[in-house]
């Protein structure tokens, strides 16, 4: 649970506990180094892990904005950030795991300055899948940004949240995590949490 508190501290306790929901595990330290698509889908575990390394080996500090319930944002700069904690509710937009192998349609589009967008869609039939859609800008060699919309519905509780990592020169440098999540016999929270790195 700590991961997800000390990304949304500023948030209070409602939100610090849905970012504990369901997900993956953390960076493995023996996966391979270069973020890169693998199976049927794109690696987005790749690409973090091979970011936790980066950030973890240079140190840098955060500048995170936090607001909730469409209140004015606070703003806090956190020296040191334990990498692994921060990036950990990004692993849930994981889809290249066998469960799901086909369960996304592929669509590729060019953009102006000749970037590809790869946008993958979840497939009717498959609600057990938290990944509405993922979207990645850029070669896979070297992304330079990832998107997905998640969503968890059940008798007690309803989220539904963006991720988004934006990437210049093959380095995170802003991040950020948007959305609204109900819980039974309590109000709806809306929230927005973005930060850049410095």
């Amino acid at each position: 649970m700590s991961c997800r508190l000390a990304f949304y501290a500023a948030a209070g306790t409602l939100l610090a506990l849905a970012g504990c929901g369901q997900g993956t595990a953390g960076p493995d330290p023996a996966a391979p180094g270069a973020p890169h698509a693998t199976g049927a889908y794109f690696d987005v575990r790749g690409l973090l892990d091979a970011q936790v390394r980066q950030l973890v080996a240079s140190h840098p500090s955060v500048e995170k904005r936090v607001s909730l319930r469409g209140n004015a944002p606070e703003t806090v700069r956190v020296p040191q950030v334990k990498w692994a904690d921060e990036l950990q509710i990004f692993y849930q937009a994981d889809i290249n795991k066998a469960a799901l192998r086909g369960a996304y349609a592929v669509d590729s589009a060019s953009l102006p300055g000749g970037a590809v967008r790869h946008t993958y869609r979840l497939r009717p039939g498959h609600d057990n899948a938290p990944v509405l859609r993922l979207d990645v800008t850029g070669p896979a060699s070297q992304p330079q940004e990832v998107a997905a919309t998640l969503r968890q519905d059940n008798t007690l509780f309803f989220g539904q949240k963006t991720l988004q990592l934006s990437l210049r020169n093959g380095r995170l440098s802003q991040y950020r995590v948007s959305g609204v999540q109900k819980l039974v016999l309590f109000d709806t929270l809306r929230y927005n949490t973005a930060a850049r790195v410095l």
